[in-house]
């Protein structure tokens, strides 16, 4: 195991998802009726379902990949012998450790208000400044960059899946709290959402 692009990657996915479960038990302290692990909203419900799989396999096929020496679980040819895309490998790896940090700046911001799943029938604050100002979902973006960076350092085909369905299940959710939100906080969101953008900032 001398890939060290992947062992960082896998340790820094590993991490990201450590402060996920420390994210947690910080806001069930704080509010112990909140169904954190358990959506109210079928829509939710059905994600939580698909993400169990998604992130075992996140956590796990960059480990396993570099171990593997054939089939699909292995580094395609053009990642080893390719002088450029082990250049590329190593970008990515540093960046995804990056978007560790950022994500956890994200997480220190929003503290009790930070929710794994829509609190139906509450309303949070609304946070609006620090990595908030200019992007409405900062800590999905991170993630999906953290995949992508993922994918390029194990560009195999199980990553490949993987890393889709992950894009996809982000801007479902990002878009189902979207609407919450909108429900709960009325203008004041309409208002944030126009000078925002989704995942990439917007400056106007």
């Amino acid at each position: 195991m001398n890939d060290l692009p992947a062992a960082i990657t896998t340790a820094t996915i590993w991490a990201y998802w450590f402060g996920v479960g420390m994210m947690i038990v910080r806001v069930k302290r704080h509010s112990r009726a909140i169904p954190i692990l358990a959506p109210q909203q079928p829509l939710e419900r059905f994600m939580g379902m698909a993400w169990i799989p998604i992130v075992a396999l996140w956590m796990t096929l960059p480990y396993l990949t570099q171990s593997a020496t054939h089939g699909a679980m292995a580094l395609p040819e053009f990642a080893t012998n390719s002088a450029i895309y082990r250049a590329c490998r190593w970008l990515a790896a540093l960046v995804a450790v990056l978007c560790l940090v950022a994500t956890a700046r994200c997480w220190a911001r929003m503290g009790k208000d930070w929710r794994m799943a829509v609190a139906v029938g509450e309303k949070t604050n609304l946070i609006t400044d620090g990595p908030f100002r200019r992007i409405r979902h900062p800590i999905y973006a991170f993630s999906i960059l953290l995949m992508i960076c993922t994918l390029v350092v194990v560009p195999t085909l199980p990553m490949l899946a993987v890393a889709v369905v992950h894009i996809v299940l982000m801007n479902i959710k990002a878009r189902n709290e979207e609407r919450h939100l909108l429900a709960t906080q009325g203008e004041s969101y309409a208002q944030y959402m126009q000078g925002t953008g989704r995942f990439l900032p917007r400056y106007s």
